[in-house]
């Protein structure tokens, strides 16, 4: 969901080609036809998670929340020609839709979807993650964090997302449960003394994180 100024985020999409064009058409059935199409990376930030990708080359990409898949095909463009990008969804008709859209991709065989609780998940996933995109369940982002920095590699980043969360984190007496947990999370990554972060306010916010 975008709170920032509309025409601001015209603007700077208007001025931005960082998105792969071939994702327009499902990016659009998305926003027409999904009930809850607001939990799609907007397509300036998707241009933002490929570009970023592109920079970094990694050869393991973790995604906590697939959702549409567009943010998944987003963060694929970097990858390098033998990495792959392991995403994970708690919902099967979201999964089984994104898989659709995976098999006609450019990188759809550098794709491997899973389907239930990453909590359970990311355990058994033995690889050194390069870039970690978190955009799933609120309440869980600081159990998420804690799992994957031990397995983030020395040139590993995660993004996470919503971390201005509709701008309700701005709100003196916050009461959202969604909301609580975000301010939460961004005041663990503020005390963490073992990492790097920047906080950008790139749609709904976005969190870089790195260790020292």
């Amino acid at each position: 969901m975008d709170f920032i100024q509309p025409a601001a985020n015209d603007y700077v999409t208007h001025y931005s080609d960082a998105t792969p064009a071939y994702l327009r058409p499902m990016y659009e059935q998305t926003m027409l036809t999904h009930p809850h199409a607001h939990l799609q990376s907007n397509w300036n930030q998707g241009g933002f998670l490929s570009f970023f990708s592109k920079l970094l080359t990694p050869q393991s990409i973790l995604e906590i929340g697939t959702f549409s898949g567009f943010s998944t095909l987003c963060l694929a463009e970097g990858l390098n020609h033998t990495g792959t990008i392991d995403t994970i969804e708690l919902r099967l008709e979201d999964a089984n839709a994104a898989r659709t859209h995976f098999v006609t991709s450019p990188k759809g065989q550098q794709i491997i979807s899973h389907i239930g609780d990453a909590k359970v998940i990311i355990p058994t996933l033995t690889k050194q993650w390069d870039l970690v995109f978190i955009d799933a369940d609120k309440t869980s982002y600081i159990d998420y964090v804690n799992l994957v920095l031990p397995m983030l590699s020395d040139k590993g980043v995660i993004i996470a997302d919503n971390v201005l969360f509709h701008g309700q984190v701005f709100e003196e007496n916050i009461t959202g449960k969604n909301a609580l947990a975000i301010h939460a999370f961004n005041e663990f990554i503020l005390q963490h003394k073992g990492i790097e972060k920047i906080m950008l306010t790139v749609r709904d916010g976005l969190t870089l994180i790195r260790k020292k």
